[in-house]
């Protein structure tokens, strides 16, 4: 017979610690009271870890004293500072919705080598010579490497303040003792606590030391910023916990053996999602592209089977692009279909399209599909540009010049109406387009100026015939045997 005492301290104690302990899944940040072989949340296998659980809530309050631990009308808080602070670079402040906002944390990411360090060198330089206090902490790099990186941004004369450190308590007390305007984190993945187990980057020290950067920013005013590490497959590493928790992020796009990037808002608290900026890599930094649609089209003056523009919606911008395509007979037993800044299944379904209603059968041809200058598009309002492109270069038909097409097609062959048709046409018409294919519908018809005279088609049919009458045959060239 047990002890009846013993027993139950046993109980309590084997109650304790398992209430002391939790189990995070390493590939989508979820967190379990119990181990288990798969992730009930993501499915995946053998991704639970254990971790103590740490008690920190007595230093977790957002917004100083005032508002630690008391529950107060939303009538009664004031707004004291919410004047954005501009970083002097136009293309980084549209991405950011106006400039950075006191008290916020934005979260950088993108492939190694992009240009993620050269941004906030180059802006906390020249914000530095404005006169705003900043503090760039350097995870990666040592003192004499941040220089000579600085000499060939031509910014090694700046005073931005500059530490290198991985520990991120000496990291805080060095911020509160020189209380800058702007600190950046470059890398947060090379950030730890030395309370906490794990190595650096780690989910355990991911989550501990951005709550603890979010606490310190939202506290002081002090706008922060991290640079993120991307995995493989492009996503900042660290499980989505780092974009959950930050207020704005913001991701690089574009081949870093492009000259041209850009820069994508995915979640902005403090404004606009979806905006993007523009930028050159150049020999002395990155520098801001005041007009992206001339950087992704080309001046042509003949036309091109398989090469067509259109302009898409991006914020609030809009922006023309080139979409090409090139069908060639297969040498291979199953037809490739390629897409590059293209959704694949967008161009399967196009496809379908085109030999369902559009009379164009590509099915044993090779596809390849492009926007031009490494532009990422999803807005399905660049269909028929898409459709008519393949189409063009099967049946050697270029598009006329300074014509624009815009639409979207619906599985039945129709093509449906687009968002914000207006703004496109002003965009169209600055850069001399003179001609525009455009859905044919009474919602739309009355938004096009003068200028610009208008083809109108509801059918995909419609608009292949119109380029089999309007487009400039081009007689292909003699493929020598």
């Amino acid at each position: 017979m047990p002890n009846p005492v013993t027993c139950d301290y046993y109980l309590i104690d084997m109650a304790k610690s398992k209430n002391d302990t939790e189990y995070v899944c390493s590939a989508c940040g979820a967190v379990f009271q119990k181990w288990s072989g798969k992730c009930e949340r993501c499915g995946a296998w053998s991704t639970l870890s254990e971790r103590k659980v740490q008690d920190t809530r007595p230093t977790r309050g957002l917004g100083g004293d005032t508002f630690q631990g008391k529950a107060l009308p939303l009538s009664a808080i004031e707004a004291k500072n919410t004047e954005r602070l501009s970083s002097a670079d136009s293309e980084f402040d549209r991405t950011l919705g106006g400039g950075f906002a006191p008290g916020s944390l934005v979260l950088i990411g993108g492939d190694p080598g992009i240009g993620k360090s050269t941004l906030v060198l180059q802006t906390l330089a020249t914000m530095s010579a404005a006169g705003v206090k900043t503090l760039y902490v350097s995870g990666e790099e040592s003192p004499v490497q941040v220089k000579l990186r600085s000499e060939r941004l031509k910014v090694s004369g700046s005073d931005l303040l500059l530490l290198c450190e991985t520990d991120l308590a000496r990291i805080l007390d060095e911020a509160r003792r020189i209380k800058p305007e702007i600190l950046v984190i470059d890398s947060i993945q090379t950030v730890y606590k030395t309370d906490l187990q794990g190595t650096p980057g780690s989910v355990t020290q991911l989550r501990e030391c951005t709550l603890d950067l979010m606490v310190f920013a939202k506290n002081t005013g002090c706008i922060t910023i991290l640079i993120g590490h991307v995995t493989k497959d492009g996503q900042i590493a660290g499980p989505r916990i780092l974009e959950h928790m930050v207020d704005t992020v913001a991701y690089f796009e574009g081949d870093r053996n492009n000259q041209y990037r850009i820069l994508r808002t995915i979640k902005n608290r403090f404004g606009a999602t979806d905006e993007i900026g523009v930028f050159e890599m150049t020999s002395c930094g990155l520098v801001p592209v005041p007009n992206p649609s001339k950087v992704f089209l080309q001046e042509n003056t003949q036309a091109f089977p398989g090469s067509v523009v259109s302009c898409t919606i991006e914020g609030s911008r809009a922006l023309l692009f080139e979409a090409q395509a090139l069908v060639s007979a297969t040498n291979f037993a199953v037809a490739q279909r390629v897409a590059a800044g293209i959704d694949p299944k967008r161009l399967t379904i196009i496809l379908a399209l085109l030999d369902k209603f559009g009379g164009v059968t590509v099915g044993n041809s090779d596809v390849f599909a492009s926007i031009a200058g490494g532009l990422k598009v999803n807005d399905t309002g660049t269909d028929l540009a898409i459709a008519l492109a393949i189409a063009g270069n099967h049946l050697g038909i270029a598009m006329p010049l300074h014509a624009i097409v815009i639409g979207e097609l619906g599985l039945s062959g129709e093509v449906r109406p687009v968002s914000q048709l207006d703004l496109r046409i002003k965009e169209a018409q600055r850069l001399g387009f003179t001609k525009i294919i455009a859905p044919g519908n009474e919602k739309t018809a009355g938004k096009v100026s003068k200028e610009i005279s208008r083809v109108s088609v509801t059918r995909l049919e419609e608009a292949v015939d119109w380029l089999r009458d309007n487009g400039i045959a081009v007689k292909r060239p003699v493929t020598r045997q």
